[in-house]
This record gives C-alpha cells, sequence and structure tokens, in this order.
C-alpha cells in the first residue's frame, strides 16, 4: 500500500462540515425504504455512540492500535493459481432471512471460529457485519476475527458519519464498506479522504446504475491504492439476487482489477462466469454461513472448474 499523506491523520482529523447541511430525503437518490429504515437508526445510534466516546478517546485508540492490514492488496495481488478472490462474510443473520442458522444464536456464535475457518480454506479477505440491530452483528468480532488469523477484515456496517471510521479503525477495521445509496456526493468524498488518511481501504458499494455512474469518478480517490468498487446483486426493493447484475454493469467499470462483486454467488461456475467478464474478486457472505461448516463451502466454491479462468 502506497505511504500515507505526510500530515498524520491523528494530529489533523477530517472533521464532517458544521456548515454543510444534513442529507435530505431527496439526496438519497431513491433509497430503497429497507435501507432508509437501517440508515436511520444508524445515525440516531452513532449520536448516541459519540455522547458515550469523546473523538479525543477514539484518536487515542487510532495512535495505540496496530497499523491495519493491506486489504486492497490482498485481493488484488492473487499468488500464482489463485484464479478468483473470495471475500469471506462473517453474517449471524439478515432483515430478510432472519437467523442464517439457528446454532448461530446467542453466545453460541463464533466470528473468530468462522473467520478461522475461511483462512484455512483459502479466503484472500474477511468480510465481518458489525451491525447489531439488523445483523446480529457486534464491533468486538473485528478485534476477535483479526486475533485468530492473519487476513486483513472489512468492517461492513452502513457507515454514513466520519466518526465510524476513526470508530472502525480504533477497533482494527483495515478496511470499510460505503454504500453509495446512503451517501450524498460530498459525504462519499469525505468519506474517502479520511479512509485514506487512516490508511483503511474502502469499498465503495453501488447497485443501481444511476448510482454508479454518479460516483465513478471518484472510485480509487483520493488514490487507487486505497479504493475498490463492489457491485452488489442484491436488489433491496424487490429483495431479490441476480448475478447477471454484475455482468450488465461491467462495461460501466474502467477497470475490473478493482471490482468486487457482491452477493448471489454460489458455485465454482458462478466464478468462472465472473472471470471471463474480468471479474476475479468476489464478496459471499450467506451461501457460505448457511452450511454446517462454512470453510469447507469456500473450498467447494474455490474447486477448479474444467475451462478457462481467465
Amino acid at each position: 500500500m502506497p505511504e500515507p499523506p505526510d500530515d498524520n491523520p491523528v494530529n489533523n482529523p477530517a472533521q464532517p462540515d458544521p456548515d454543510r447541511p444534513e442529507r435530505s430525503d431527496a439526496d438519497g437518490q431513491g433509497m430503497p425504504d429497507a435501507l432508509r429504515e437501517i440508515v436511520g437508526h444508524k445515525m440516531e445510534q452513532v449520536e448516541r455512540r459519540k455522547a458515550e466516546i469523546s473523538m479525543s478517546e477514539l484518536e487515542a485508540m487510532v495512535a495505540q492500535a496496530e497499523p491495519p492490514r493491506n486489504f486492497f492488496r490482498a485481493v488484488t495481488r492473487r499468488p500464482e493459481g489463485v484464479h478468483t478472490s473470495v471475500i469471506a462474510e462473517v453474517k449471524r443473520r439478515s432483515p430478510s432471512a432472519g437467523l442464517i442458522r439457528p446454532e448461530y444464536e446467542g453466545e453460541a456464535f463464533k466470528p473468530e471460529t468462522i473467520a478461522r475457518q475461511y483462512f484455512d480454506a483459502g479466503a484472500s479477505a474477511i468480510s465481518c457485519l458489525t451491525d447489531e440491530k439488523f445483523f446480529g452483528g457486534h464491533l468486538s468480532y473485528i478485534e476477535r476475527v483479526k486475533a485468530t488469523m492473519p487476513l486483513p477484515v472489512l468492517r461492513k456496517d452502513f457507515i454514513i458519519d466520519p466518526w465510524q471510521l476513526w470508530e472502525s479503525r480504533a477497533h482494527g477495521a483495515d478496511a470499510v464498506l460505503l454504500i453509495a445509496e446512503c451517501l450524498t456526493e460530498s459525504m462519499l468524498v469525505d468519506l474517502l479522504i479520511l479512509s485514506q488518511q487512516l490508511q483503511m481501504t474502502a469499498l465503495l458499494e453501488v447497485h443501481d446504475m444511476d448510482n454508479l455512474l454518479r460516483v465513478r469518478p471518484h472510485v480509487g480517490f483520493p488514490h487507487a491504492g486505497y479504493g475498490l468498487l463492489g457491485i452488489n446483486n442484491r436488489n433491496l426493493r424487490a429483495m431479490t439476487t441476480d448475478l447477471n447484475h454484475t455482468l450488465r454493469l461491467v462495461d460501466l467499470v474502467e477497470d475490473t482489477k478493482i471490482l468486487v462483486s457482491e452477493s448471489g454467488i454460489k458455485t465454482p461456475d458462478d466464478l468462472a462466469r465472473l472471470r471471463t467478464h474480468g471479474v476475479r474478486t468476489v464478496l459471499v457472505g450467506e451461501h457460505l454461513m448457511r452450511q454446517e461448516h462454512p470453510g469447507d463451502a469456500l473450498r467447494a466454491l474455490l474447486k477448479p472448474t474444467l475451462g478457462p479462468v481467465d
């Protein structure tokens, strides 16, 4: 990963612009109702957390944290013989499916055990859900996961405030998810700048074509070594998943090296189809988590198939 900017982010934190108005519904780019509900709850949650821990405390935690692991390099520089990089997700529940498996209830859920299985099975990186209300995650999962294996970890949550980036780095996140449908252009730019200052990779996720076109100029900003683009195959309006969604949008992406296809990926043939269109990084969660042994499910997914791999 390239060297961070000369100015130390711990001493020169990027802060929200007090003169910038809050995001309005019109700024939400037609946000689906399900997403709007989650974002509304997240805004309230962030305000509560700000009252519990000060920015100076977060800055001190970040200053003492171990340097982030290089998420961007982990998923874009594949070792010889690795045809597709898999970001394997630790996911306990979802708003549409509920608890993914009965044994994930309560303290029986061990995110570190699942992450270790993924590492042993050939994952390139880990995605960890930290939203509590809708996905049953917790911020502490990041540190628990990182303590058990060496892969970089993405905090998958609904980031709508710069304060959350400081929180993410303070708790060990190496990368963060930024959902275009949740953010105005100015908010997105602020978050991309701060994520680089904190040396975290940003996975910028889109679903709608309009949002892809809107944010495309900012992919890789302010430095290409910190930015990935994700296409979410899940339609939050219809609650359906279609792998072909990535294939319909891929021609609008200039550099497929940084493209991540998310959701709806279940078989080696799915990976092969994506590779024929230049897509060689995927994020897979619910399919793996539904299996009795997520690590074995990942091994089966990564099993080489007949035919071209490039």
